[in-house]
């Protein structure tokens, strides 16, 4: 087997997994109210997971991100956050931006 198959292989495997926890979260979340203090407590670990990601994203960066001065970076959340929510919490605007404006930033710093 060549290095192209084991990729697909991969591939396959790790879609077939994140569609069966999805598939079987939709069915077992029919009788689930998103009020309920166990429902509230996955919301708040799943934004914790994010959260605890991005911030090692910013503080411990890998590849390309690594060659961005951390000072940078820092500006840049900010000013995505600020973006945020000034068009009224729009997720795609800072997104979109974050990598505009850390390039211009990178380039003139």
């Amino acid at each position: 087997m060549g290095l192209e198959s084991n990729i697909i292989v991969v591939i396959v495997i790790t879609s077939i997994a994140t569609f069966l926890s999805r598939f079987l979260g939709v069915l077992t979340s029919k009788n689930m109210s998103t009020d309920s203090k166990i429902f509230i407590w996955f919301n708040l670990v799943a934004y914790a997971t994010l959260a605890s990601l991005l911030a090692r994203m910013i503080i411990f960066p890998a590849g390309v991100l690594a060659e961005a001065n951390l000072v940078l970076r820092l500006a840049v959340l900010i000013v995505c956050i600020g973006i945020y929510l000034i068009f009224k919490r729009n997720l795609i605007l800072p997104t979109a931006f974050s990598a505009v404006i850390l390039s211009l930033l990178n380039y003139y710093f």
